[in-house]
């Protein structure tokens, strides 16, 4: 490519970035309720800002953003999602997970270092799980053989979210859940106090049981002394409701 035509796609990238982040921005100032942020921030427990906005109304402005910001390629997809991400304000940065969702053929092992980056900047469970379930979740069924690598590395990082997203990030998939690594993942992180760890392993049986309860019971037989009560409780949810019909 040209230098010439390099720069201009370089400033044509950049201005697109630009102007998602200010037309986000601009509409949540707009319906910011200065009387709501508080408790949102004390709910979440974080001393980051808030504009006081709930879900609901700010999927309107991400709808908006579909059609009118649509990324030109790879590049341009994750430059607009940081540009949205590195915004000052907790909602502007939900925008950036939501967006980030809202174009499936850039959710690829290209994108994984973004949402590494986010994960960890953003170190609380309402970024952690939507990226961990959605964005890395989705690149691992997609792209399993050149993810999994990936996976097991996060699986014994010294960061507990990243450590909490190889685990949530078998959540979706199903009859295409790799059992093994799933399995084996749990009982790699069933010696973790930390809650947020406990609990995932939890939510990540539970939701493999209502595809292979089986598999699952046979697990949480086998490894009962291995597991926490919480891991323990979570996951066996479903197959005591199951038994109780």
């Amino acid at each position: 490519m040209r230098l010439g035509n390099l720069l201009y796609k370089n400033a044509s990238m950049r201005s697109q970035s630009d102007e998602l982040a200010g037309y986000v921005t601009a509409e949540l100032r707009a319906l910011a309720d200065p009387a709501k942020a508080p408790p949102m921030a004390a709910y979440m427990k974080t001393a980051q800002a808030f504009y006081g906005i709930p879900t609901p109304r700010r999927a309107i402005i991400v709808r908006e953003t579909h059609d009118r910001f649509v990324p030109a390629d790879q590049e341009s997809y994750e430059r607009n999602v940081l540009a949205l991400w590195k915004l000052p304000n907790r909602e502007e940065q939900y925008c950036a997970i939501a967006y980030a969702r809202q174009h499936p053929r850039f959710i690829t092992p290209s994108a994984l270092w973004l949402y590494e980056r986010m994960i960890r900047e953003g170190a609380w469970w309402d970024f952690v799980d939507e990226i961990a379930v959605n964005l890395v979740g989705t690149v691992l069924g997609n792209f399993r053989a050149k993810t999994r690598p990936i996976i097991e590395r996060w699986c014994d990082d010294p960061d507990m979210w990243i450590r909490r997203t190889s685990l949530l990030a078998h959540l979706k998939h199903k009859k295409e859940t790799d059992a093994a690594q799933l399995f084996d993942h749990c009982l790699r992180r069933s010696h973790e106090r930390e809650f947020f760890i406990r609990k995932a392993i939890g939510w990540a049986l539970r939701e493999y049981s209502k595809t292979n309860p089986r598999a699952v019971r046979a697990f949480l037989k086998n490894n009962r002394q291995r597991l926490s009560n919480l891991s323990y409780a979570e996951g066996s949810k479903h197959l005591a409701r199951a038994n109780s019909r």
